[in-house]
């Protein structure tokens, strides 16, 4: 074999290769292939082969590999041949391993120890046969394995390593930067090494560290440019000349970097001009590769600071290519004026002929990147030319992407430098008329609003001009064949708003051209609804205008074919149409203005035309708006029931009824004084009984612990009648007593029901919620405002709402005595008429009879003086809210005793001595009007239900009603 070729081949091996060649078909190398792999997977499980024969049959596994087959089956024996001694076999298996595994494969694990031992090896050829192998193989994980021993070898002997060494701390800065950040100062100082191409490998890792911060490597400068003029001036050895160019990849990637650094900094940029200048000056351009690196200069150039010199000289460059014969040169030459225009378009003017001359050069590649060139140097003085030649170009090409490259360009420079607006009509129809649906819809609907607003000028004539123009215009072009979608949707639009505008062309005509879109384009559902809407238009303003409307036979075909249509968009503007026809001439043209397409149409996302609606609907019950952020989230029975317990910030789904809706509060002050323990009594709603077994009213429960609710008439002290205790004195037994909690009657639990929850209203959450000022503002610009007289008053301050001079002396005079000796430092909390929240449990209240109280309250020969007639408006009538409760299914509780009268009469304006949090009366008495003779008498039922709790009346069901019998 070696007579044959000296590679100590066998001759299988060389056949394989020489059939492989001479092969004529897929079919036939592919045959010769599997045969080849039947033989390899044969003889390379033979037992005892020679190593010469196992390296062969290795690299003719890669010849399998590479000409797309499975080699598989020769992996592990790659693998294995990279642990051999012998130089060759070593290199051999690390060339097959690289070609065959990848970082992630299964045996990488198998190979890693053994790359670890090579890095060690004294011969440096091993050492960069595993360096090879290490750029090739290592992964993210097992970099921290070899990192060690490939820093080290940064500072090898041999330059060959040093430079390998460099590549592999790349590769790993490449796949993790992370592993590596700390050795980034490596690169500088390999940039300073003695040897040019250890020097030239570090340029590729500076580059990429460079990209990525600029700012870091400023001060390199100075050392890039002293490389550069070394290089430029062939101070290193001739081995590295390329056709005589003296190291022209280091000069390229040099370049590049310089490109990079001087970017918009004119301090690094002027270190650069001299030498890029020179190395512009001396190219030798007969050479590709001296082409390529003045190619590079002019892109530096492109990038630093301008300099006038500099430029010159680039542009000297480029001339040079555009005058070569070679299209590759030419090219070349575009590219490098496109980039040079930006910085100055001036450098293009002398260059307009040869730029012409690429334009109609037969190399397609070549025209497409003179298109380029041309819509960067487009102005509004070469607009009209430059689109003239795009679209001649575009109609003569086939291919759809390019195409559709061309028409956005098009419509881009029409839209952006456009002479006149009857030019970029033109222009625009016949970018439709021969890209097709290749441009975008956006494009379309840019047209219909350009002939809308017009010149946007005062100027009524003009405007008429353009848009009759744009009627005529369509009105030819509609009759071509394969019209794009888009375009017939822009015509159908033009000829509904303006198509009988000026009076030209009547309706008849108008809507019969219409019809015909219609009908050649009956599968397209869009056209369709254009169509029928550009009818819609059409008849409106005929109407409007007080003329007669004949309908052709053929619209209105059209019209009942739309009626029975599948669509249900196509039905809806149809059976529109068919209302408007129907209508008179001034509703009409209320409807279908005429030429107010581009009016601003005002959006009022508040809705402010429905706070009035609002505001009506809230008065006669409806319940306020809750938001969607607040009403979201469910809440299960348990998780409900432990919420109550303990509170919840969030909103979550609620589970009991919604309260019945209080009045709006007039805005106006009120008659009665109002004292911060005012009782305003609250019935209680029907609940779930496995929420609430306590029902409304609410009376003390046994202290047995029984979960049974009894009337209790022992130990009952009056609350609402004259002061018969003292506020002060101790509580013998555990009771639920009434108390004011913000204005609102509450019950305190005891320790029996401690595991049963009060219901709170999702009402009084919201009011509780409503401190925030965000949530203020917020439900002021929803509904329109809370009025004063709503507004919660700040925390820690006594208010009072005095009707009258004797209303206030009255409050004054009696709120002293009964305070008793509490402390006066932290007063109480005014009270909150909204505030339904959680009851409070006071062990040491006494007991109670509100039944007795009410007795010495609601006598009418006891009633005091009546309210102040100066007051100018009406209380709040806080107790009407429930005096329909029996009407809706709920049960009548002592509450709705109170509220059979109306006006102020149904407001309980105070309470004489009411306990307070601590169980201390405040002592503020207040009259109380006299009771209307409207319903049964009152004091008389009190009696009889006193009497019946003697004899032992125990409620039987759920919210018992306890008065409707005792009152008939």
């Amino acid at each position: 074999m070696g007579s044959q070729g000296g590679f100590g081949q066998s001759k299988e091996f060389l056949d394989l290769i020489k059939s492989i060649g001479e092969a004529r078909s897929k079919a036939e190398e592919d045959r010769i292939v599997i045969n080849e792999i039947e033989i390899l997977k044969k003889r390379i499980i033979e037992p005892d082969i020679p190593k010469r024969k196992m390296k062969e049959y290795i690299m003719r596994s890669v010849y399998v590999e590479m000409l797309g087959h499975d080699a598989s089956f020769g992996y592990i024996h790659a693998v294995k041949m990279t642990h051999d001694d012998n130089l060759h076999l070593k290199r051999t298996g690390y060339l097959a391993v690289t070609l065959f595994l990848n970082e992630d494969h299964d045996l990488i694990i198998l190979i890693v120890n053994t790359i670890q031992k090579d890095l060690k090896s004294d011969n440096y050829l091993v050492v960069c046969a595993a360096l090879n192998a290490v750029c090739k193989l290592i992964n993210e994980e097992t970099i921290p394995a070899v990192l060690p021993q490939v820093v080290d070898l940064l500072g090898h002997s041999k330059e060959a390593v040093r430079k390998k060494a460099v590549m592999a701390l790349h590769r790993f800065h490449q796949k993790s930067p992370s592993s590596v950040s700390h050795l980034v100062s490596n690169f500088r100082k390999r940039l300073c090494d003695n040897d040019p191409g250890v020097m030239g490998s570090t340029l590729c890792p500076l580059y990429d560290l460079i990209s990525e911060d600029v700012n870091s490597y400023k001060d390199l400068v100075v050392s890039f440019v002293s490389i550069l003029k070394q290089v430029a001036e062939r101070r290193l050895p001739k081995s590295y000349d390329y056709h005589q160019m003296p190291a022209p990849f280091i000069q390229i990637k040099l370049l590049k970097i310089l490109a990079l650094l001087g970017s918009g900094d004119k301090k690094a940029s002027e270190q650069m001009y001299t030498i890029v200048g020179d190395i512009m000056r001396k190219s030798d351009s007969s050479s590709n590769i001296g082409n390529a690196i003045l190619y590079e200069c002019i892109c530096c150039v492109s990038s630093i600071h301008p300099n006038p010199k500099v430029l010159e000289t680039a542009a000297e460059a480029v001339a040079k290519f555009l005058k070569n014969d070679s299209h590759n040169l030419k090219y070349l030459g575009i590219d490098a004026l496109g980039r040079l225009i930006k910085i100055s378009s001036e450098i293009a003017e002398p260059h307009q002929l040869a730029v012409i001359d690429c334009l109609e050069d037969p190399d397609d590649t070549l025209k497409r990147k003179t298109f380029e060139l041309l819509y960067k140097m487009t102005k509004p003085s070469n607009v009209e030319v430059i689109v003239d030649r795009m679209i001649d170009y575009m109609m003569s090409i086939s291919d759809n992407h390019s195409k559709t490259e061309i028409a956005s360009r098009c419509v881009e420079l029409a839209e952006q430098f456009a002479p006149s607006n009857q030019w970029f009509i033109q222009t625009m129809n016949k970018v439709f008329e021969h890209a097709g649906d290749l441009v975008n819809l956006k494009v379309a609907h840019n047209l219909m609003r350009l002939i809308a607003e017009g010149f946007g000028k005062e100027d009524d004539t003009a405007d008429s001009q353009l848009r009759l123009s744009a009627v005529e215009s369509y009105l030819r072009i509609m009759g071509e064949p394969k019209l794009p979608s888009a375009f017939l949707q822009v015509i159908c639009w033009v000829l509904g708003e303006y198509g009988t505008a000026d009076g030209k062309y009547s309706a008849s005509y108008i809507t019969g051209k219409i019809s015909d879109i219609a009908e050649a384009h009956s599968t397209d559902d869009m056209v369709k609804a254009y169509a029928v809407s550009a009818l819609m238009k059409v008849y409106s303003f005929e109407i409007a205008a007080g003329r007669k409307v004949d309908i052709l036979p053929e619209c209105q075909s059209f019209i009942e074919e739309l009626l029975a249509s599948n669509s249900t968009d196509l039905q809806q503007r149809a059976y529109e149409l068919q209302s408007v026809i129907g209508l008179d001439a001034r509703a009409v043209e209320n409807i279908i203005p005429m030429d107010a397409s581009c009016e601003d149409i005002m959006v009022d996302r508040e809705l402010s035309f429905l706070n009035g609606y609002v505001e009506e609907s809230l008065k006669k019950g409806a319940q306020p708006y809750i938001p969607e952020s607040e009403r979201s989230g469910a809440l299960s029975i348990s998780s409900f029931r432990v919420e109550e317990l303990h509170g919840s910030s969030g909103h979550s789904l609620r589970f009991e009824a919604y309260e019945l809706p209080k009045p709006s509060v007039p805005s106006k002050p009120p008659v009665p004084p109002v004292s911060s323990t005012e009782l305003v009594p609250v019935p209680e709603p029907t609940y779930h009984r496995e929420f609430h077994e306590a029902v409304a009213p609410k009376f003390s429960v046994s202290g047995t612990g029984s979960s049974e609710i009894k009337l209790r008439l022992d130990g009952v002290q009056k609350k609402w009648g004259k002061q018969t205790y003292s506020s002060s004195s101790p509580s013998t037994t555990d009771s639920d007593t009434y108390k004011t909690q913000n204005g609102a009657t509450q019950r305190d639990v005891t320790s029996s029901l401690s595991s049963k929850t009060r219901d709170v209203s999702y009402d009084s959450r919201r009011q509780q919620e409503e401190i925030n000022p965000e949530k203020q503002k917020l439900a002021a610009s929803l509904f329109g405002g809370v009025s004063k007289t709503e507004k919660r008053p700040a925390a820690g301050h006594k208010t009072s709402r005095p009707s009258s001079r004797v209303a206030d002396k009255s409050h004054a005079e009696k709120s002293g005595p009964s305070d008793g000796g509490a402390v006066k430092a932290s007063p109480q909390p005014p009270p909150d008429l909204l505030d339904m929240g959680e009851p409070t449990s006071i062990s040491n209240a006494t007991f109670v009879d509100p039944f007795k109280q009410l007795e010495g309250l609601l006598d009418l020969n006891e009633g005091t003086a009546a309210l102040s007639s100066s007051s100018a408006t009406k209380a709040p009538d806080f107790m009407s809210l429930y005096g329909d409760t029996s009407l809706s299914g709920q049960n009548m509780g002592m509450t709705d005793l109170l509220s059979t009268g109306s006006g102020d009469a149904n407001l309980i304006s105070g309470i004489s001595h009411a306990p307070d949090k601590n169980g201390h009366g405040t002592g503020s008495a207040v009259t109380l009007p006299a009771q209307l003779s409207k319903g049964p008498n009152t004091k008389e039922a009190l009696e009889k239900d006193a009497l019946v709790r003697q004899m032992g009346v125990n409620p039987t069901s759920q919210n018992p009603n306890l008065f409707k019998d005792l009152l008939g």
